[in-house]
């Protein structure tokens, strides 16, 4: 059964968010509100950027592979930011014990065993400087802009929202798959080593996901705040989005690199 029509705008500005008016005022139930976010995937996930399409089909140059894997970087490095930022603003122990795991995730028990370390095993397989990598230097404006948002998001919403801005990991699976598929097929050094990080999310995200979707529809218990949850959710597949956008511009078309962004060699 689809969910009721709802009035709100496709790009809700996040000032306009309290201000929704709900058509259909009724409680979602748990079906309906698991429609909801799915189709929410179905519409705007950023697997249906033509950037994403271009480098799984294996149609992007070396450098632009490159550019990628740096910009990336940054929102990799930045999500156990965001998921301490998180969690200094839960107030129950129990929800913070179960929030760590994704810290733990991506950085590790040590610095060399965590997600990140295994991202940077793809960065330096496409043959970029570790170092410089790290740094951020040579990451597009509209790539840094676009995450602190993210970060700076879940220091100022509500529990439900910032929880719920974590759900696009409900979709993360099906992209890590065919990402894995795809750069394997068509690229030399996609090897097991270069895709680690995406494998091992396989199974993280799919724990994560399931986590945070029980805890939005136990605790959504209004249809504002069910609509809050969709909106923190399309927050956050507009900021994934935008990180494609900024690369198709400076390294697909037209071309148009930033002033002391990564200028790729081929």
């Amino acid at each position: 059964m689809s969910p009721p029509a709802i009035k709100y705008s496709p790009r809700v500005t996040p000032t306009e968010w309290h201000d929704i008016d709900v058509v259909d005022e009724r409680l979602l139930n748990p079906e309906e509100f698991k429609s909801a976010m799915e189709q929410i995937g179905v519409e705007r996930y950023h697997s249906l950027h033509p950037f994403h399409h271009l480098l799984h089909n294996g149609e992007l140059k070396h450098g632009q592979v490159q550019a990628w894997a740096l910009n990336r970087y940054y929102y990799q490095a930045s999500i156990p930011r965001k998921d301490l930022t998180l969690m200094a603003r839960l107030r129950a122990p129990e929800l913070r014990c179960a929030w760590r795991s994704r810290v733990l995730d991506h950085d590790g028990y040590e610095v060399e065993d965590g997600g990140i370390a295994r991202y940077l095993q793809l960065t330096t397989a496409l043959d970029l400087d570790k170092d410089y990598v790290i740094s951020t230097i040579g990451i597009l404006p509209a790539t840094r802009f676009a995450v602190d948002a993210y970060v700076q998001f879940v220091s100022s919403r509500s529990e439900l929202e910032m929880i719920a801005s974590s759900l696009t990991e409900l979709f993360a699976p099906a992209i890590h798959k065919a990402r894995i598929s795809g750069l394997s097929k068509h690229y030399d050094w996609a090897d097991d080593n270069a895709l680690a990080y995406f494998k091992k999310r396989l199974s993280e995200a799919s724990k994560d996901a399931q986590f945070g979707r029980d805890y939005v529809i136990r605790n959504a218990t209004t249809r504002t705040q069910q609509e809050s949850v969709l909106n923190a959710l399309r927050f956050k597949t507009d900021v994934l989005w935008a990180q494609l956008d900024a690369l198709y511009g400076a390294y697909v078309e037209p071309g148009n690199i930033p002033p002391g962004a990564f200028v790729p060699d081929v």
